[in-house]
């Protein structure tokens, strides 16, 4: 494992791509929890060009995964992890565009759920790019995701067992169901965060 020395260079552009990749999903999910007053088509467009953009260098990453023999990490874990930071910004994407059309505006439930999503977004960001010269740290990091995750699915729960509570009108269950996708978007976007924390874990534990 001579290359890794904390450095990222020509023969580590994994690493770079990786990298690259975990800070377009941070930029994506904090502009979701940024903009969560204010979804609008403007946002929305806003958003769809960061999915675009986080599309596109996966792409970029795989293109590369195919045409070449010997990589700095497990074949698998590059393309998981890949996975995991483009769909982080897809669900942030899907999150906006159905509190949108369904027209369901951000409740506490949203707000603290997206807040926890963010940081675990930053914690994945800090993990990779640690990984190289600080595996260990990287695994503290990805540690404190499931530590988050946690609390999203905590939240999760809680918010679906408010809206069932209120469901005592029939004209309100829609508005109870909308909400509740909304709800499960951000929960699944959580769940992508806690899949890359793992894959990160295992990554160091073959470093060990």
């Amino acid at each position: 494992m001579s290359w890794f020395d904390g450095r990222v260079k020509e023969d580590n552009k994994f690493i770079a791509m990786l990298v690259a990749q975990a800070a377009k999903s941070v930029e994506g999910v904090r502009y979701l929890d940024g903009m969560l007053g204010r979804v609008d088509a403007g946002s929305i467009d806003t958003l769809r060009q960061l999915a675009d953009d986080a599309s596109e260098l996966r792409s970029v990453l795989i293109d590369e995964l195919h045409k070449t023999f010997i990589t700095p990490l497990d074949r698998e874990d590059i393309f998981n992890l890949s996975h995991c930071y483009e769909d982080m910004v897809t669900y942030a994407l899907t999150t906006m565009e159905e509190m949108n059309i369904l027209k369901v505006d951000a409740d506490d439930y949203i707000r603290r759920m997206v807040d926890f999503v963010r940081q675990e977004a930053q914690q994945l960001e800090l993990a990779i790019q640690r990984l190289a010269g600080n595996p260990r740290v990287a695994g503290n990091h990805a540690h404190d995701v499931h530590q988050m995750e946690r609390e999203v699915e905590r939240l999760y729960r809680g918010a679906i067992k408010d809206l069932f509570a209120r469901a005592t009108e029939p004209g309100r269950l829609p508005e109870l169901f909308y909400r509740r996708e909304v709800y499960r978007h951000i929960s699944n976007m959580s769940d992508r965060a806690d899949f890359a924390a793992n894959v990160l874990g295992m990554i160091v534990m073959k470093l060990a």
